[in-house]
């Protein structure tokens, strides 16, 4: 996956819609628990129903390690699906890894290489030698987290660091790095009036934006900040799509609501 095989299907379909599949057994329809893999065959009804819709799929990770041995293989076999009979999707591994470096390359390993994630979520505290070993992998995309949608960002994101706020110093120091073309950023929707002032710093990468949707966050405006001479946006949407049903309409409601966002991201791109 390249970022111009990226950028080509979002052009294509008109989207840049991303579907996180948070998949909670709590809150599937309760029919699919008389499944072997519940949680397989509840990713597979929502893919099968969207695809056409989305770009990029985004498990989070912590949603399939809580199962232990059942949910691991339940992402392994989600991913082997995607891989199979849709190669053209971006797949993102949201595990907000970040560690030094041996363990890292570890990490990298196992979600780069075992399960075949074209891309992971890397948290960037730990600094150049904890991330350099995901982006040794130069086919691949290190996602890192920039400025993202919870309230306790403004703990220590936007704090002053010489002069300015420390995620801004971060994204400026990660430029820096091993194959640094090779990096996304998380930025949350939430946080929209910042997207102008990020979108200045990297001018070039794409964003992945959590937030729009059950958190709130304003699509139109993410847009107006964010959006790059390529787009350069991916919007995740997780709960409002894959959940919109609880009963056995599920797939068909998730593809409703799939729908709806695709539609205004085609007025967007309509009217750049």
């Amino acid at each position: 996956m390249t970022t111009q095989d990226l950028v080509s299907q979002i052009r294509s379909k008109k989207s840049f819609l991303c579907i996180g599949l948070d998949v909670d057994l709590d809150k599937i329809p309760r029919h699919l628990l008389l499944e072997d893999d519940p949680i397989f065959a509840f990713n597979k009804a929502i893919i099968d129903a969207t695809h056409h819709l989305a770009v990029a799929y985004k498990p989070n990770t912590a949603f399939y390690e809580a199962y232990g041995i059942r949910g691991w293989q339940a992402l392994a076999k989600t991913i082997a699906y995607l891989n199979e009979h849709h190669p053209e999707l971006l797949t993102i591994a949201d595990a907000k890894r970040g560690d030094i470096g041996n363990t890292s390359g570890r990490y990298a390993k196992a979600f780069f290489e075992d399960l075949q994630f074209d891309s992971i979520t890397v948290a960037p505290y730990m600094g150049k030698d904890s991330v350099e070993p995901f982006l040794s992998y130069s086919d691949k995309f290190t996602i890192l987290l920039a400025l993202t949608s919870n309230e306790g960002a403004y703990d220590f994101q936007v704090l002053p660091s010489g002069g300015e706020a420390l995620y801004k110093q971060v994204i400026k120091t990660s430029r820096t790095w091993q194959n640094a073309q090779n990096l996304m950023y998380v930025v949350g929707a939430t946080k929209a009036a910042y997207l102008g002032e990020i979108r200045r710093l990297v001018p070039d990468n794409f964003f992945l934006v959590p937030g729009v949707g059950a958190q709130g966050g304003s699509l139109k405006e993410v847009c107006q900040y964010g959006m790059n001479h390529q787009v350069g946006l991916l919007i995740n949407a997780s709960r409002s799509i894959i959940y919109a049903s609880s009963t056995a309409d599920y797939a068909e409601a998730a593809a409703a609501k799939a729908a709806e966002l695709q539609q205004q991201m085609e007025l967007v791109l309509r009217d750049r």
